[in-house]
């Protein structure tokens, strides 16, 4: 999904950049996809925050066991969690990206109205 949106970030940047075909149904094709990209970071912020919480309630367990199987479930947490932080957030930052690059598509289309 990464590689994904980075292509289509940079294929949407050229084309807006170049003004070339930028029409109703290119907008329309924009809308759709960042549909896609909302669903996707909101399906990403459940389950970051799910493992953000499982991580907390696992150093509480920790804290109160003192034994070898909750560090390691602690670490284990903690090491899915910190990768889950880092894509949501390009998650974030390309959804919000592409709203920049649709009101400029936007803008072209009512230019030339």
């Amino acid at each position: 999904m990464k590689n994904e949106i980075k292509e289509y970030l940079e294929e949407t940047e050229i084309r807006i950049k170049g003004r070339e075909s930028i029409d109703e149904e290119f907008l329309s094709e924009m809308l759709t996809r960042i549909g896609f990209y909302q669903h996707e970071r909101l399906v990403h912020l459940i389950v970051t925050m799910t493992f953000a919480v499982m991580t907390v309630l696992s150093f509480f367990m920790l804290i109160t066991a003192h034994s070898v199987p909750a560090l390691l479930l602690a670490l284990l947490f903690l090491g899915l969690t910190v990768p889950y932080i880092y894509h949501y957030y390009f998650l974030e930052n390309s959804t919000q990206k592409l709203y920049k690059l649709y009101y400029e598509a936007l803008a072209i289309v009512k230019g030339r109205s």
